[in-house]
């Protein structure tokens, strides 16, 4: 505007003075002028609109300062769809429908409600973004949209940081069973966390959209808290979690194969720190652990039963129990009944 307006001013003098005519440049300055504020001023609203555009879409996802960063920028913000490194999260309530049975369809809304919010609050307040709730079901993301270069610890302190909020949930309902003489069912969860390669965008149809994720990895997060149950344990994390979270206390639990997967995967029982008794005690648990993987995938039946009996006794209190149950099985079975040679040590799920 401010060129402009100088050009209008020069070009009036040099008119003026080599021709001699006389144009006066107040109307076009003028004219510069009022194009110049009425484009600035629809640039603000459209930038508004735009900001407002993105804290409508995210609000219900991202935590209100997370929101308001992307708002600021929009342009970090890349609809459509892309693919990224994430980190994904699973947590599903342990025997829902047994706990639920005997309750009216209100009180079954207000104990999801209550067990949600919490888990909500972790997950929001660790960068995470909410991807939707199924039921007793939580889906959640991390590194999408706003970059997040710690996803997966991030994502393992927030499974951890909901089994406590679980643990304070079950204290209330258990104090609000006895007031009201009504016998209590405490809440169990399982999580599954997995790392990798994926979808992330505005996914859906025209009529309707969500911001979302799809791929191979979502598939697997899913299976591995399908197989909280089977192990015994609370929260359970993929090979590629433990490679970039590897200072968290975590054991192997198995080589195992998913439905719907060919290759097989290591998965990992994240341990909350609280339940250790110390470095020491945790360091001697995991090496008879990963003495008796070894010597159960090298055939050595009687080695992996002494192993897993000094496990048992390192690891009591830790919700390893139903998984070295499963072991305690297993080996028991290969003595009487030995492997094929071609026997590759991994476990094919039963259940998704």
């Amino acid at each position: 505007a401010g060129i402009a307006t100088g050009g209008v001013v020069a070009g009036s003098w040099f008119v003026f003075d080599r021709f001699g005519w006389m144009l006066d440049p107040a109307y076009p300055s003028l004219m510069v002028v009022l194009v110049f504020i009425s484009a600035t001023v629809i640039s603000y609203f459209m930038s508004e609109a735009e900001r407002r555009q993105v804290r409508e879409a995210f609000a219900h996802y991202l935590a209100p300062a997370l929101v308001e960063r992307l708002a600021e920028d929009p342009s970090r913000l890349k609809l459509g769809g892309e693919m990224r490194d994430m980190t994904l999260l699973f947590c599903d309530i342990r025997g829902f429908t047994s706990i639920t049975e005997k309750l009216a369809p209100e009180e079954i809304t207000r104990l999801i409600n209550r067990f949600l919010t919490p888990m909500t609050e972790e997950i929001l307040d660790r960068q995470g973004t909410i991807d939707k709730y199924m039921g007793d079901n939580v889906m959640a993301f991390w590194n999408a949209p706003l970059d997040d270069a710690d996803h997966a610890r991030h994502a393992c302190e927030t499974a951890l940081a909901m089994g406590t909020r679980l643990v304070r949930l079950n204290e209330e309902l258990e104090r609000e069973a006895k007031e009201a003489g009504k016998p209590h069912k405490p809440i169990r969860m399982g999580t599954g966390i997995n790392t990798g390669v994926v979808c992330v965008g505005n996914l859906g149809s025209d009529q309707r959209f969500d911001y979302s994720v799809l791929g191979d990895d979502v598939n697997l997060a899913s299976r591995l808290e399908g197989q909280c149950k089977a192990y015994g344990t609370d929260i359970i994390v993929g090979e590629e979690v433990r490679r970039q979270a590897p200072d968290l206390p975590a054991l192997e639990l198995d080589l195992i194969r998913v439905v719907g997967k060919t290759r097989p995967v290591h998965i990992y029982a994240l341990l909350d720190k609280r339940r250790l008794d110390g470095a020491d005690e945790f360091g001697e648990l995991s090496r008879e652990h990963a003495a008796m993987l070894a010597a159960y995938r090298a055939r050595d039946w009687q080695a992996a039963g002494a192993h897993l009996a000094a496990c048992r006794t390192a690891g009591d209190g830790l919700g390893l129990k139903t998984a070295y149950g499963l072991y305690a099985e297993r080996i028991a079975a290969f003595r009487a009944d030995p492997p094929p040679p071609d026997w590759d040590g991994v476990t094919e799920a039963a259940t998704k």
